[in-house]
């Protein structure tokens, strides 16, 4: 089997070990994919001891004796759902062990279970999340995150790529020119014919402004230079039809209306400008089921679109669903 994964466990005191323990049990995921555990050792073992006695029967949890498991050191207290400096500096030793090995040749891709950034702070590692380590190793900055969510009621596949990431909102304006724009929409078009097999996409391009600007009443970015780089980008990409600016409000009705009801009017992506713009409502249709993709990385990488969940780590009561569909489409995409 040519498509090894390396998973991580993210933070200890999270909910990461539990949904790995749970997601590994589904068969249908890992008889697609080889599957290793980047974790601590007696931290699985105490996890799912842990669980055990919460109720949990041994069906619904991987005996961590049958996992393949690459053991990183963990010699401080533990306690679920007080996650602290220690976690978070054992949270990201995991995410670069995994992405050392990756780069040897080990795994062809990385799924990774949720960190605290606050914790990662606390511990001197200053980086806006997973994401931005994973582009730093590879030594790239044409990256993007893909959030990814298949529908249970249609079907239909949600694709949504966000154009600036983790930065606040007094910064998305001053950090969006046309040169980003162009290198995001390049790598979402060649995402979606390498992984998806679309070769002629129907692409959804979101305004920045309230209204798309409302001709120039409610902000100028659109006028000034979004709208013009929107016309190029048609020319460029022929293969594509780009529909846009479509303002903010009003972008998500028909996606809205794929996932729920089988409209056909759903685009095969949607390009928005900034973090909630994207992800709002992405989250409140898909919350356990969208998995957030790093594209433009010489491996595959993926993450359920949740946190930690601090406040329920330990109890039992963590749901899998979101890593174990970002475990299936990690081995739906690494053959590609």
């Amino acid at each position: 089997m040519n498509n090894h994964l390396a998973l991580t466990i993210g933070d200890p005191a999270g909910i990461g070990t539990e949904i790995v323990l749970k997601a590994l049990t589904d068969t249908s995921i890992t008889e697609n994919c080889q599957i290793t555990v980047i974790g601590t050792r007696s931290i699985i073992e105490f996890t799912y001891q842990h669980l055990l006695q919460q109720g949990i029967t041994k069906n619904s949890l991987a005996d961590p004796d049958t996992l393949s498991i690459v053991d990183i050191p963990y010699s401080h207290s533990l306690t679920f759902g007080q996650g602290n400096a220690d976690t978070g500096k054992a949270s990201f030793h995991y995410l670069e062990t995994a992405i050392a090995l990756t780069l040897e040749g080990k795994f062809q891709g990385i799924v990774t279970a949720p960190i605290a950034k606050s914790l990662w702070k606390q511990a001197g590692y200053d980086y806006p999340g997973q994401t931005e380590v994973l582009a730093q190793a590879a030594k790239t900055d044409r990256y993007g995150m893909l959030f990814v969510a298949r529908s249970p009621h249609t079907g239909w596949m949600l694709r949504t790529l966000l154009a600036t990431t983790h930065i606040p909102l007094s910064q998305v304006s001053p950090s969006l020119t046309p040169e980003l724009m162009s290198w995001k929409l390049d790598l979402l078009i060649d995402c979606l014919k390498a992984y998806f097999g679309i070769n002629n996409p129907k692409i959804v391009i979101s305004g920045l402004n309230p209204h798309s600007g409302e001709a120039g009443q409610l902000g100028t970015e659109e006028i000034d230079w979004l709208l013009p780089w929107l016309k190029t980008a048609q020319k460029q990409y022929p293969q594509a039809k780009l529909i846009g600016l479509v303002p903010p409000d009003t972008m998500w009705v028909k996606p809205g209306q794929a996932w729920y009801s089988k409209s056909k009017d759903g685009a095969d992506a949607y390009l928005a400008l900034y973090h909630d713009q994207g992800l709002i409502p992405v989250k409140l249709m898909a919350f356990d089921r969208a998995i957030n993709t790093t594209i433009g990385l010489p491996f595959i990488r993926t993450s359920p679109d949740h946190g930690t969940a601090f406040d329920i780590a330990g109890k039992g009561i963590a749901d899998p669903s979101s890593l174990k569909a970002a475990i299936a489409l990690a081995a739906e995409m690494t053959p590609n």
